[in-house]
Parts: structure tokens; C-alpha cells; sequence
């Protein structure tokens, strides 16, 4: 992929693509006496996908943990959309445009695939509770709107079958696309992708990353991955951050951090000095 975006307006936004969406500041974090990131900086731009890379214990999820809220940093600062930030909570994060899967897939077990799916329009839907109770005038006009936006989700992502189907008893790889349409339903400008292909076969793997390119391609949505699988993280990846014991070791387009020597000893578990 290329990793020189060219510049591209986005309606109303103020940035365009290949600008910077969101910078990461001298960020440290700790938990007691324990650091799990310290002074990391790096930058995601309007329309790329940035991988953040790294051996387990990294901090890579806690880094994740930092740009959406779940975790407020002791040291540094996250700049969304040109707006420093020391604290924000995952809601205020998921309305000002930042979406997130997990590791360990966090569906509504016992609803089905669609309703799954239309508890990621929650952020959207703007009639009063009264009219939402009364599922009659404007509220029955606004949810079938939603539910349109969440059947093209579903054709997108190619589920049409499972939309019926309560998510428990999906496959695994299954449960991980309907997580990601969850994601998608809330329209994000950043897309955090925690370990997306995670205990899938070779297969599954396939179809998400294409998935997930099409959801960068086609929408436009910046997705900010974490990933183990190197194979991976270098066909999708336009530029990869790399971290090691919570600190950065390596950033830069795929193969120039792959050739990294210090990156090259880390995953090969190369002792510290």
C-alpha cells in the first residue's frame, strides 16, 4: 500500500487526508508501581492504517486503552482533531467520533445479529425517550432510518444470513464481523481495532482483512490496528508504531520497521542489556 497520502478535503471536517487525526504526546502510564507505557509519541492520519505492534506485555492495549478514554495517562497528552486532552470517557470518545472492538469478542450474547448491530446507532438516535417509548411518530420514523444504515452494514460485511441469529451461537470468527458492524454502525472517524483476526483460521483472516480494507477504502474510516500476525500487519498497514516493555522502539512505513534490527531482537526475545 502507499503510504504517501495525498491531501484530500473532507466535508466540514477541517482536516484532510494524511493530516494528522490524532497525536499521541510524551504518554506514560502506570499502574502502581508498574509501567505499562512510558513516554510514547506518535501520530495517526486522516485515512491511513496505522498498526501498533509489539511483543505480549508491549502495552499495545493499553495504548488503545489511552486514545479512547478507559485509561487516563499520569504524564502527556492525546490531541483529537486538532483539541488537546489529558481525560475523556469511552462515551464522550465514542461521540466525538472513536469506535473500538477488544480483544475478547463484547457482544449482547443473547440478541440477535441485527439488534447487536443497532445498539452501535444508540450515539445517533436523537428523539426524546418519551417518543422512543411510544415507538410512534417521529421515533419510528428516525429508527427506520437506523435500521436502513444498519442493513447496508450487514450486506457490507457480507452477514446477511446470521441477522436473525442470536450472536452466542455464531462461530467465533463470525462473532469478531459482527463486533466490527457494531463498530461501524456508529459512523466513526477513528476505528480501533483491538487484535481483529485473533483466533481465526487462515480463512477468516482473509475475510476480514479484506474487510477491513474495504472499510478504509471505501468509507474513508482512519483504523488504528493492533495485530501479531506480521504477514498481516505488512499487507494492510501503511505505517506501523512499534512498542516493547511500554516503550517505542521502531515507527515508520511496514517494511522499513520490519528490516529494524532492535524490532528484529524483540520478537525474537533478544535479552535486554
Amino acid at each position: 500500500m502507499n503510504a504517501h497520502v495525498q491531501p484530500q478535503p473532507v466535508p466540514g471536517s477541517g482536516i484532510a487526508r494524511g493530516d494528522v487525526l490524532l497525536q499521541v504526546d510524551n504518554v506514560s502510564l502506570s499502574f502502581g508501581g508498574v509501567k505499562a507505557i512510558t513516554n510514547i509519541s506518535f501520530d495517526i492520519r486522516k485515512g491511513e492504517i496505522r498498526a501498533i505492534i509489539g511483543p505480549n506485555g508491549a502495552g499495545k492495549t493499553s495504548m488503545l486503552n489511552v486514545i479512547n478514554g478507559f485509561y487516563h495517562p499520569q504524564e502527556g497528552t492525546i490531541t483529537w482533531r486538532g483539541e488537546k486532552r489529558r481525560k475523556m470517557k469511552p462515551y464522550e470518545a465514542a461521540s466525538q467520533g472513536i469506535a473500538r472492538t477488544f480483544q475478547n469478542v463484547a457482544l449482547f450474547r443473547g440478541m440477535t445479529t441485527l439488534d447487536n448491530i443497532m445498539t452501535g446507532r444508540g450515539l445517533k438516535m436523537k428523539k426524546s425517550f418519551f417518543w422512543q417509548c411510544l415507538h410512534w411518530g417521529p421515533a419510528l420514523t428516525e429508527e427506520i432510518e437506523h435500521r436502513r444504515r444498519v442493513e447496508e452494514i450487514i450486506d457490507f460485511l457480507e452477514i446477511q444470513a446470521i441477522r436473525k441469529t442470536p450472536v452466542g451461537r455464531l462461530p467465533y470468527g463470525l462473532q469478531k464481523r459482527v463486533e466490527l458492524a457494531r463498530a461501524l454502525a456508529m459512523e466513526p472517524d477513528l476505528l480501533l481495532l483491538d487484535e481483529p483476526m485473533a483466533g481465526m483460521n487462515l480463512e477468516e483472516k482473509e475475510d476480514m482483512s479484506r474487510f477491513i480494507l474495504d472499510v478504509n477504502q471505501q468509507f474513508g474510516t482512519t483504523i488504528a490496528l493492533i495485530e501479531h500476525d506480521m504477514g498481516v500487519v505488512m499487507d494492510l498497514s501503511d505505517r506501523v508504531v512499534v512498542l516493547d516493555y511500554g516503550r517505542k522502539i521502531a515507527d515508520g512505513p511496514p517494511e522499513e520497521v520490519q528490516a529494524n534490527q532492535d524490532v528484529i531482537d524483540a520478537y525474537l526475545g533478544v535479552p535486554h542489556g
